[in-house]
């Protein structure tokens, strides 16, 4: 498969074995590059309780093909401030205690 430049691929799991049988991907989404030409491979990982057994076409990932988009960082002194500002894992979303 040849993916135009501009674009890639991003490899997904499928939410019905994830929810069935706890098959999910190791690196989700995983990315195939435009430039890239070998054979596409996944990374399973079976989180369920009982052995999982892959046969010849079976769906077990998906494919969305997106735009990539290149942009030029540039360095700055300062960041501008924002509501968020430095807050990480957990910092959004949550609601306040009274």
């Amino acid at each position: 498969m040849a993916i135009p430049h501009g674009f890639e691929a991003q490899i997904r799991p499928r939410s019905g074995l994830a929810l069935k049988h706890g098959i999910g991907l190791v690196n989700a989404p995983g990315t195939v590059d435009s430039d890239y030409r070998g054979e596409i491979k996944i990374i399973l990982i079976n989180l369920g309780h009982e052995d999982f057994e892959i046969s010849r076409g079976m769906r077990i990932a998906q494919m969305i093909i997106a735009p990539v988009l290149q942009v030029a960082i540039e360095p700055v002194e300062n960041l501008d401030d924002t509501a968020r500002g430095a807050g990480g894992f957990g910092s959004t979303g949550v609601a306040a205690k009274e």
